[in-house]
């Protein structure tokens, strides 16, 4: 079981950090709001295909629909679009880097909201050196407006703010259910792709450009990234927990520069191979061999409900 969810963080990680460069092609023809239609379309669709693949069950509970409204709004469609919009403005690997600071983010809610999820000495030093990385990563000057791209920046780490309250509400009261984590991704990126599709009309001027390069790049954003990618991520959160799932964020910028390098020719500083040193330094002494989460114990929606109040009491 460890090596599967082991296989699914790898797996995860170049997926997520893949979809910076997969947004970047997609913009050459599509307008951000575009790029996140047919990346929530098609990621409901690869979802689909799944569950009737192995015969999963749509949950019908009402209150768990609302739960992974909030979820999908969170996790999907604000994010999505925060990020595609900057990364007109960014470099894909910057945007990436910017994306690494989700488990920080992820740390501080679960800290307050999660008994599970404390920090000890181990943890606090990985989560810093992570980090630091990811400052190195980012370079003197960025985040003090380098290029004119400060509101880009921004808006890539308002996307990151919602992650962190996404990670930590699908184990605080996703998680707890013991439902199939391919219900659950299949419930949120449909909640997410059914919004866009009901805000087509306001989203198809102008009208998009697509050519191979465009069509393949929406293609492995949708399937791979969002579809399979939210599928991985629901086991981890609920094998490791919401601090330990989002550290993938950690290794996404070794992807998204490494594939923006490559394939996009974007710059290469020293701070880059610097930083990602320091990323996967702070990745194994903050997490080393993962602890499983405690075997979810299914409740009534009413349970969760007083649950929740007392927590915020």
């Amino acid at each position: 079981m460890r090596g599967r969810i082991g296989a699914q963080f790898v797996a995860l990680a170049c997926a997520w950090g893949s979809s910076f460069l997969f947004i970047k092609v997609a913009l050459d023809g599509l307008t951000p709001a575009q790029v996140v239609w047919g990346r929530l379309v098609l990621g409901a669709l690869a979802l689909c295909a799944v569950m009737a693949v192995t015969r999963s069950r749509i949950p019908r509970d009402p209150g768990l629909w609302l739960r992974l409204s909030v979820v999908s709004v969170l996790l999907c469609v604000v994010p999505f679009l925060l990020f595609s919009w900057a990364e007109q403005h960014l470099d894909s690997g910057m945007a990436s880097i910017l994306n690494a600071t989700t488990p920080l983010l992820t740390l501080a809610v679960g800290t307050v909201a999660l008994a599970d999820e404390r920090l000890d000495r181990r943890r606090t030093a990985g989560l810093l050196a992570g980090f630091a990385g990811v400052l190195v990563l980012i370079g003197s000057g960025s985040l003090a407006g380098g290029g004119g791209h400060l509101l880009a920046e921004f808006a890539c780490l308002g996307a990151t703010a919602c992650y962190g309250v996404a990670f930590v509400y699908l184990r605080r009261f996703i998680a707890p259910r013991g439902l199939p984590a391919v219900s659950v991704a299949f419930v949120q990126v449909t909640i997410g792709a059914v919004i866009m599709l009901a805000a087509t009309p306001w989203l198809a001027e102008p009208t998009p450009r697509v050519d191979a390069p465009i069509a393949l790049s929406m293609l492995a954003l949708g399937a791979l990234s969002t579809g399979l990618a939210y599928l991985w991520n629901n086991n981890i959160v609920q094998a490791w927990g919401a601090v330990n799932a989002s550290a993938v964020t950690y290794l996404t910028p070794v992807v998204g520069v490494t594939a923006g390098v490559v394939l996009l020719g974007e710059r290469l500083t020293w701070t880059q191979p610097l930083g990602a040193v320091l990323v996967i330094a702070g990745i194994m002494a903050a997490h080393g061999a993962p602890r499983p989460a405690p075997r979810p114990v299914v409740v009534p929606d009413a349970a969760v409900d007083v649950e929740a109040e007392r927590a915020v009491r």
